[in-house]
C-alpha cells in the first residue's frame, strides 16, 4: 500500500466541495455516469483501432448499485480502466489548468456551481459532496493487475493492490448521513433520467420490486436510460426538449443552446451532423489549449473529441457530433487532418452553420445579440481565415457607427450611404470614446458620412483583409492617401514656398517622432493628427504585436497639420517657438487616437512653458 498527497490545487478543491454550500448535489451522478461512458468508448475504439485491444470482446454497459446496510452507492463500468499510474495521474493531479480556473471562478454562493463543475472537468471530485468517503477499484483492460484508490478527502489519498474479475472501473461512495436521499432507487432513477437519458450506453439500476404476498423483496436490474444515438433518430420524432436535453448531458451546460442543426447527408457522402450554438461562452474559449466542442463518431463509434480541426479555428464555439459512414474506423489523425471526405464535411457544415446564424439574426434580433455578444469576437476571425465564406460573415457583423447608438449590419450602413458615397469607412481602436472623438473623422463627421467604430481587439488584425462588401470598398478612415473632402481628393494641398519651408523645419525636428509631416485635408477643428503609411499596421495592431513579443520594428506614423489652425498659423509667425509647441502636438495627437505619451515628463515641462507664456 502507497499513501499520497494530492497536489494542492486538488486539496483547495476538495475543501470547496467539502464546505460550500451547493445548489445542485446531484450531479455527482451526471458527472460518474459521463466518465462511465468516456471510459467505454476509449476501449470501444481502442479495440478496433489497437492490435493489442481487438482480441477483447465485452458489451458496454453502466451499472449503479445501492448497499443501504452499508450506506453506499457504487457506478460500475466495463471500460478501458486504470492502472496504478492512471489513478495517480487522473485522480490524484491534474495536469491542466482546469481545476484552478475552476477555483478562480467559484462564485460565493455557489449558484453556477453544476454548470462550472462540468465545464472544467472536475466532475469526479464533485462526489466528495455527498460522501465521506470514496474507494476506486480499476483494473485496466489487457492488463491483469487490479488496484483500490481510496480517499477521505483532506490531502491524502491511499492505493494498494487488489483483484478484480474483470477490466473496468467501480466507484464506490460511502454517502454521507445527511445525504441518505442518494441511495433510494426512485431518486437515483430520476436523476438518470434528467441527466443522463441520452448517453449512448445502456446504465442499468438495482430496482426493488414491492414485497409480495410473502413478504419477499426482489431486486432487479433494470435499465433506466434510453441508451439512443438521438443524432441516428429521424428529426420528425424528435422535440426541442430532445434535442436541449442530449445537449445538457453529452455538453456538461446547465444552460439550453440558442440552436441546432441536424443534418443526415446521403449520396457520394453519408454522414450526419448535430451542431449546436451554446447560449454562453466557455472559459477557455479565447485560450490556446481551448477544448474542441465537436466530437468523431464513425458509424456510432467513438473516435476523437480531442480534434481541433473538424471545424475552422473561428467557430470554436460550436459543439456537437459529426458521425461519418466511410471512414475507417482505426483513423489516424494525421488522417483526419488530411481526409478528403472530412474536408468536404467541414465545408459543408460550416455553410450550415453560417446560414443558421444569418436566420437567427433575421428571424430574432434580439437572440442574435446575445449570441454575438458572447461569440462576434471569435466570428470575426474568420474574416482572416475563411476567404470562401467571408461575405456571410460581413453579412453576420453587427458593428457600433457614428450614426448610431445600437449595434447596425453591414447591410443597414449600406442603406444609409450618400448617394454619392462609394465606400463604406471604418476606424480601428480598443476605446469607443476615444474613437468616435478622433480627429480623423472629423471631415466625415461635417460631411454626413457614417463611420464604422471597431474597437475590438481583433479587428485591427481581419478588417485591413477585408477589400469589399459585395461590391462596395472598405476603407479605414487613417489610410495616408486617402481624402475625406472631395475638393481636396489630390495626395498633397498645395503649400506656398514660405509654409513648405515652414513643413520642412517641422519634418527635421521631429525626425525620430515620424516619418513624415504634411498638410491634411481631413482635420477641420484640431491642429494635427497621426496617421499610418498605407502599408503599415494601425497603432491598435502593432500595440497588440508588441503585447504578443511579435512586434519586429517600430512603424513610425505621418504628422498631418491643419494649416488654418490657430496654433499652425501661431508657430508659422514664431518659428522659435517650434521646440516647445511642436512636441506637445504630436503627444497631444498620441493620446487623441488612445494612445499613451513616449514622454511625460518632457511633455509635462513643454506644458507649463506654454501655459507661463500665455499668462
Amino acid at each position: 500500500m502507497s499513501k499520497h498527497q494530492f497536489d494542492t490545487e486538488i486539496s483547495q478543491l476538495l475543501n470547496l466541495m467539502i464546505n460550500s454550500l451547493y445548489s445542485n448535489k446531484e450531479i455527482f451522478l451526471r458527472e460518474l455516469i459521463s466518465n462511465a461512458s468516456d471510459a467505454i468508448d476509449k476501449l470501444s475504439y481502442l479495440s478496433i483501432s489497437d492490435d493489442k485491444y481487438k482480441s477483447i470482446e465485452f458489451e458496454p454497459k453502466i451499472e449503479i448499485k445501492v448497499d443501504k446496510e452499508n450506506k453506499t452507492l457504487s457506478v460500475i463500468d466495463n471500460g478501458i480502466g486504470m492502472n496504478e499510474d492512471d489513478l495517480k495521474n487522473h485522480l490524484g493531479t491534474i495536469a491542466k489548468s482546469g481545476t484552478k480556473a475552476f477555483i478562480d471562478n467559484m462564485s460565493g454562493d455557489a449558484k453556477k456551481d453544476s454548470a462550472l463543475i462540468g465545464k472544467f472537468g472536475v466532475g469526479f471530485y464533485a462526489s466528495f459532496m455527498v460522501a465521506d468517503k470514496i474507494e476506486v477499484t480499476s483494473r485496466k483492460a489487457s492488463e491483469d493487475n487490479a488496484y483500490i484508490w481510496t480517499s477521505e478527502a483532506g490531502d491524502s489519498y491511499e492505493i494498494k493492490e487488489t483483484s478484480k474479475e474483470s477490466f473496468g472501473t467501480e466507484i464506490k461512495l460511502y454517502i454521507k448521513e445527511d445525504m441518505q436521499e442518494f441511495l433510494g432507487d426512485f431518486r437515483l432513477e430520476n436523476i438518470v433520467n434528467k441527466f443522463s437519458n441520452h448517453i449512448a450506453y445502456p446504465i442499468y439500476l438495482d430496482k426493488i420490486i414491492p414485497a409480495d404476498k410473502d413478504g419477499k423483496e426482489e431486486i432487479n436490474s433494470v435499465q433506466v436510460n434510453k441508451a439512443n444515438a438521438i443524432w441516428k433518430t429521424n428529426k420528425n420524432e424528435l422535440k426541442d426538449e430532445d434535442y436541449i436535453d442530449f445537449y445538457k448531458q453529452s455538453f456538461h451546460d446547465s444552460t439550453s443552446p440558442l440552436s441546432w442543426s441536424h443534418v443526415r447527408a446521403e449520396g457520394k457522402i453519408e454522414y450526419t451532423t448535430l451542431l449546436y450554438v451554446p447560449s454562453v461562452a466557455s472559459p477557455d474559449l479565447f485560450r490556446v489549449d481551448f477544448t474542441p466542442g465537436v466530437k468523431l463518431y464513425v458509424k456510432r463509434v467513438f473516435i476523437t473529441d480531442d480534434e481541433k480541426e473538424l471545424l475552422p479555428l473561428y467557430l470554436r464555439f460550436v459543439k456537437g457530433i459529426i458521425d461519418v459512414e466511410d471512414l475507417p474506423l482505426n483513423v489516424s489523425r494525421e488522417i483526419l487532418q488530411e481526409n478528403v471526405i472530412l474536408t468536404k464535411i467541414k465545408d459543408a457544415s460550416v455553410k450550415k452553420i453560417l446560414t443558421e446564424l444569418s436566420k437567427l439574426k433575421n428571424k430574432d434580433l434580439d437572440k442574435y445579440k446575445h449570441f454575438y455578444s458572447q461569440f462576434g469576437k471569435v466570428l470575426k476571425e474568420g474574416l482572416h481565415s475563411d476567404f470562401v465564406n467571408r461575405n456571410k460573415i460581413l453579412d453576420l457583423l453587427l458593428l457600433k457607427s457614428t450614426n448610431s447608438d445600437e449595434l447596425i449590419t453591414l447591410n443597414d450602413y449600406k442603406e444609409r450611404m450618400k448617394e454619392d458615397q462609394k465606400e463604406i469607412y471604418y476606424i480601428t481602436g480598443s476605446d469607443e470614446a476615444v474613437l468616435k472623438n478622433s480627429p480623423l473623422l472629423e471631415k466625415f463627421i461635417s460631411n454626413d458620412i457614417e463611420v464604422l467604430i471597431l474597437d475590438d481587439d481583433v479587428d485591427g488584425i481581419v478588417f485591413p483583409m477585408v477589400e469589399k462588401f459585395g461590391d462596395i470598398e472598405i476603407k479605414h478612415v487613417s489610410q495616408e492617401k486617402f481624402q475625406a473632402d472631395k475638393e481636396d481628393a489630390k495626395d498633397d494641398v498645395e503649400v506656398t514656398p514660405e509654409f513648405g519651408t515652414f513643413l520642412a523645419s517641422l519634418k527635421e525636428f521631429l525626425k525620430d517622432e515620424v516619418k513624415d509631416v504634411k498638410v491634411s485635408s481631413r482635420l477641420s477643428n484640431s491642429a494635427v493628427c497621426l496617421v499610418n503609411d498605407a502599408n503599415d499596421p494601425d497603432f491598435q495592431t502593432q500595440a497588440m504585436l508588441k503585447s504578443m513579443g511579435q512586434a519586429t520594428m517600430e512603424f513610425k506614423p505621418i504628422l498631418e497639420i491643419n494649416k488654418n489652425h490657430e496654433i499652425i498659423k501661431g508657430l508659422l509667425q514664431n518659428p522659435q517657438k517650434v521646440s516647445v509647441v511642436a512636441p506637445i502636438l504630436i503627444e497631444s495627437a498620441r493620446l487623441a487616437e488612445g494612445m499613451e505619451v513616449k514622454n511625460s515628463v518632457d511633455f509635462v515641462k513643454n506644458l507649463n512653458k506654454v501655459m507661463v507664456d500665455s499668462l
